[in-house]
C-alpha cells in the first residue's frame, strides 16, 4: 500500500486570518486569548482539510504564529539573554524576538531575519552564546499540538528541524565567538527528552528536517549527523523518523547516509532534482522507505501527473509498494491556501494551477494511481488534459519577444564610461554632500491607500479621482523629505500594491489572483503574479508618478523600479521556458523603463535586486555559474542604456556576499544600497578586500521592526561601518523599504539617521 504524506501547509488561512489576528493583537485589538483561538481554529481547520482530501501522513507542529525556527529557538530556550531578562509573557517573549519590542519599559531590537534557503520566506536565526545551554520547554508546542490533533481525530506526524540543521542554520551572538554545531553535544539530550515526550503522547512516527543536507557543508557539520543520530538511536523508546530534505539534492552528502541506518525514512526532493531518485534508491537500507517528493511545495502549477507516475514507478520497482511514500516536494507553505478563492482567473489559465490544498489531492490521487490508475482514472484523463492545453496555448508565446531577445548584442550590457568618468559626471549634476541620505523607496502604505485603491479597482471612484489622491500622498512624501532635510527623495510609492505585482500588472504574460497570498515573514505576506507567456511592456509603468515627484522636489529624486531577477523570483515561475529567457524578456521590458523615466527627468534610478542572492544556487559549481551570468547580464541589460550623468542605484538584501562577490562588482551599479543593519560590520571589509570602487549604502537600522533606534545606535553603526569603507564612498539610508511601518516610527528613526549623517559630515568637514 502506497501511502501518501504533506511536508507542511500554509499556515494564513483562507484569507489571510493568522495576519490579521497577529496584528490585532500586537495593536492591542485582541486579546492573547483570542489569538490564540484563532489559531487553533486554523490548525483545525488544516488538519480537515488534509484529511479530507485522503492524505494518510498529515504534519503538526508545522504551524507558528511568526516563524517555525523561532518556534524552535524558544522551545529549547535558547533565547538569549536580553530578552529573558525582560520578564516578558512567553507570547510577547516570542514575538519580541521576532520584531523587536519598544514600549511598557522594554526596548530590545528584533533577532537577525534571513531568507529561508533560496525561497522568499524569512527565518529567524538562531542566535547562540559562548556559554550557550538548552532546555526543553515547559509544554513544549510539538506535543501539544501533537494531543490537540489527536483529541480532534486526527493522527499526524510531528515536523521538527533537525539538531544539525538548527545549530548550522544559526550564528554566534554578537560578542560570542561560539561555532554553533560545536553545541550538539548540549542541544541533542534535549531532542531526545522532546521525542520520548512525544513517544509519551501516542506519536508513531516523527518528520525530522535536515535541509541543510542539500548544501555544500563543512567537515564539522558533516560530521555531526553520525553521533546526533547515533545518540537518538541509542535513547530508544522514540518515535520511528523520516528524515527530509528539500531544495536539491544530497547526493553530494552521501556519506552523511550512514548516519541514518536507523531512521524509517528519508525523503528527498524529485521536482528540484530528480535525477537523484535512482542514487538515493541505492543509498537506503533494505527496510527504509523512500518518501518522494513528487509535487511541488514551491510552485502553483498543476502537477504533471504522467511524469510523476513515472518516478514513482521507478522507487516502487526498485522497492515495493510498501517502501514508497508519494509527497509534496517540501511544505506547501510556499504555496497559496486554496485556488477555489480565485473567481476571477481566466477559464483557461484557472485550469493550469494547483494550490496547496489542491495540492494535498494531487499527492493522495499519485498513491492511488501507482497502485490501481483505473481507480482515478477521470483524475488522470483531466490532469492529463490540463497539461495539453497549457502546452498548446496561444498565451505562452510572443514571435515579437523573442525576436528582440535575438537582436540583443554584447555591447548592450555595458555603461558608456567607466565609473570614474561617470561619477564626475553625478557629482556636477546632482550635487550631493558626503554622506549622502535617502530611503529604500517605499513609505508607509496607510490604511486610507489601501481604501483609496480598493475603491478605484472596483470602480468605484474615477481615474481622476485616484490620480488626484495619489498626488496628495506623493506631496506628503516630499514635505514630510523636505522637513526631514534628506538629500535624494523618493515618492513614496503610494500608487503601488506590491513591488513585483505592480509591475507584472503592467506587462504582457501575467495573470494575478485575488487571494493567493504566501506568507513572506511573520504576518507580511505577498501575492505573487503568475508567469504564463512571454513577456513585454506594452506602456511605461511609473513615469507618470515619478515624473509628479520630480516637478514638486526641492532635491534629486529617485526613479523606483523591481529588477528583472527579482521579478523572477519574486512571481511564480514558468516550468516550460528556462527561467534565464524569462529573465531577459523582464529586462528588455525594464531597459525600455529606466530610459523613459531618465528622459522625463529622473537621474537617479533604483533597481532593486533583493532577490538576486537568494536566486543563487545553494552549491557551488557550473549550476551556480551560469546563474550568475544571465542574473548579471539581465541586470545590466535593463540598466545600461542610460547617460553618464544618471546615477543607477540598486538595492539587496543580506549583505553576506563573500561567496559569488565578483557578480556583484560586474553590476557595475553606481550606489549599491545592503541589508545590514542586523550583520556585523565586518561583513563589509570585503569591500576593501576586493577594492570596490563604487559607492554603498549598507542599512543603518531595522525596517521589520516597529523600534525606532536612538541617535546613539546611528552614531555606532555609521561609525563601524567607517572602519570598513571611505567616508566617500558611504550612503545612510535604511535597511529596505517603509512600506510595513507606521509614518510616527518613520519619522522617528529617519530625523534620527539624518542628524547622524550630519554629524558625520560635519566632523569629516572639519578635518578637511
Amino acid at each position: 500500500m502506497v501511502k501518501s504524506s504533506v511536508l507542511g501547509f500554509p499556515r494564513m488561512g483562507v484569507l489571510r486570518d493568522l495576519k490579521k489576528a497577529n496584528e490585532a493583537y500586537w495593536g492591542g485589538k485582541l486579546s492573547q486569548t483570542d489569538l490564540l483561538a484563532e489559531g487553533k481554529r486554523l490548525r483545525l481547520a488544516h488538519w480537515k482539510i488534509q484529511k479530507d482530501a485522503g492524505v494518510d501522513i498529515i504534519p503538526s507542529n508545522d504551524f507558528a504564529y511568526y516563524d517555525h525556527i523561532l518556534d524552535h529557538i524558544q522551545l529549547f530556550n535558547a533565547v538569549p539573554e536580553r530578552y529573558t531578562s525582560q520578564k516578558l509573557d512567553t507570547l510577547d517573549e516570542y514575538f519580541a524576538m521576532g520584531r523587536g519590542h519598544q514600549k511598557g519599559g522594554v526596548d530590545v531590537p528584533s533577532l537577525e531575519m534571513v531568507k529561508w534557503f533560496d525561497s522568499n520566506y524569512h527565518y529567524v536565526k538562531p542566535t547562540l552564546q559562548d556559554n550557550q545551554t538548552f532546555s526543553l520547554a515547559k509544554d513544549p508546542k510539538p506535543v501539544r499540538e501533537f494531543l490537540e490533533a489527536k483529541e480532534a481525530g486526527y493522527i499526524t506526524r510531528p515536523v521538527l528541524v533537525g539538531p544539525v540543521s538548527f545549530l548550522a542554520l544559526g550564528k554566534a551572538d554578537r560578542g560570542s565567538t561560539v561555532n554553533p554545531i560545536s553545541l550538539l553535544d548540549k542541544l541533542v539530550p534535549v531532542y531526545v527528552e522532546l521525542l520520548k515526550a512525544l513517544k509519551a503522547a501516542g506519536a508513531e512516527a516523527v518528520q525530522i528536517d535536515e535541509p541543510v543536507l542539500v548544501y555544500d557543508l563543512s567537515p564539522e557539520v558533516k560530521a555531526a549527523f553520525k553521533p546526533a543520530y547515533e545518540a537518538i538511536a541509542a535513547a530508544g523508546d522514540v518515535p520511528a523518523i523520516t528524515i527530509a530534505t528539500y531544495f536539491g539534492d544530497i547526493v553530494h552528502n552521501f556519506d552523511v547516509i550512514p548516519a541514518f541506518s536507523k531512521v524509517q525514512a528519508l525523503h528527498v526532493d524529485l521536482v528540484r532534482n530528480p535525477e537523484q531518485l535512482e542514487p538515493v534508491l541505492k543509498q537506503l537500507g533494505p527496510n527504509q522507505i523512500l518518501s518522494a517528493g513528487v509535487v511541488d511545495g514551491r510552485n502553483i502549477w498543476k502537477n504533471n501527473f504522467a511524469k510523476s507516475l513515472e518516478l514513482l514507478n521507478t522507487a516502487i520497482k526498485a522497492l515495493g509498494q510498501d517502501r514508497v511514500i508519494v509527497a509534496t516536494s517540501s511544505s506547501l507553505l510556499h504555496t497559496p491556501h486554496t485556488l477555489a478563492s480565485e473567481k476571477k482567473l481566466p477559464e483557461e489559465v484557472y485550469n493550469w494551477f494547483s494550490f496547496a490544498t489542491e495540492k494535498t489531492k494531487e499527492v493522495a490521487i499519485l498513491a492511488k494511481a501507482v497502485v490501481d490508475a483505473e481507480s482515478v482514472r477521470a483524475e488522470l484523463d483531466a490532469n492529463a488534459a490540463a497539461i495539453k492545453s497549457r502546452a498548446e496555448s496561444a498565451r505562452t508565446n510572443d514571435p515579437k519577444v523573442k525576436e528582440r531577445q535575438a537582436a540583443v548584442t554584447p555591447e548592450m550590457h555595458n555603461r558608456k564610461s567607466p565609473f570614474d568618468v561617470r561619477y564626475q559626471k553625478q557629482v556636477q549634476h546632482l550635487k550631493l554632500p558626503l554622506f549622502p541620505t535617502t530611503t529604500i523607496g517605499s513609505f508607509p502604505q496607510t490604511s486610507e491607500i489601501r481604501i483609496q485603491r480598493n475603491k478605484f479597482t472596483k470602480g468605484e471612484i474615477s481615474e481622476e479621482e485616484y490620480d488626484n489622491f495619489i498626488k496628495k500622498e506623493i506631496d506628503l512624501a516630499i514635505k514630510i523629505q523636505d522637513e526631514l532635510d534628506l538629500d535624494v527623495y523618493v515618492h513614496g510609492e503610494p500608487e503601488r500594491n506590491d513591488m513585483v505585482q505592480y509591475f507584472g500588472e503592467r506587462l504582457q504574460g501575467y495573470v494575478f489572483t485575488t487571494h493567493a497570498w504566501v506568507q513572506s515573514y511573520g504576518s507580511r505576506c505577498v501575492r505573487p503574479p503568475i508567469i504564463v507567456g512571454d513577456i513585454s511592456r506594452p506602456a511605461p509603468m511609473t513615469v507618470k508618478e515619478s515624473k509628479y515627484a520630480a516637478s514638486v522636489s526641492k532635491k534629486p529624486m529617485k526613479g523606483m523600479l523591481t529588477g528583472p531577477v527579482t521579478c523572477l523570483r519574486w512571481s511564480f515561475p514558468r516550468v516550460d521556458v528556462h527561467q534565464s529567457v524569462q529573465c531577459q524578456q523582464l529586462a528588455l521590458a525594464l531597459r525600455d523603463e529606466v530610459q523613459d523615466l531618465e528622459k522625463n527627468g529622473i537621474y537617479v534610478i533604483q533597481v532593486d535586486e533583493p532577490a538576486l542572492r537568494e536566486g543563487l544556487p545553494l552549491r557551488k559549481g557550473s549550476e551556480r555559474d551560469a546563474y550568475l551570468e544571465w542574473a548579471v547580464n539581465s541586470f545590466k541589460l535593463a540598466t545600461v542604456g542610460v547617460d553618464d550623468s544618471t546615477q543607477i542605484h540598486s538595492h539587496f538584501c543580506y549583505s553576506e556576499f563573500q561567496d559569488f562577490f565578483h557578480a556583484i562588482a560586474a553590476l557595475d551599479a553606481d550606489v549599491l544600497s545592503i541589508e545590514n543593519s542586523k550583520s556585523d560590520a565586518k561583513l563589509l571589509k570585503v569591500f576593501i578586500d576586493e577594492a570596490y570602487p563604487r559607492h554603498i549604502g549598507p542599512g543603518v537600522y531595522d525596517i521589520h521592526s516597529p523600534r525606532v533606534p536612538n541617535l546613539e545606535e546611528f552614531k555606532q553603526r555609521i561609525q563601524e561601518m567607517l572602519a570598513y569603507l571611505r567616508p566617500d564612498q558611504l550612503w545612510i539610508n535604511p535597511d529596505c523599504g517603509l512600506k510595513t511601518r507606521k509614518w510616527d516610527e518613520v519619522k522617528g528613526a529617519l530625523s534620527n539617521m539624518v542628524t547622524a549623517a550630519k554629524y558625520f559630515r560635519e566632523q569629516y568637514a572639519n578635518k578637511a
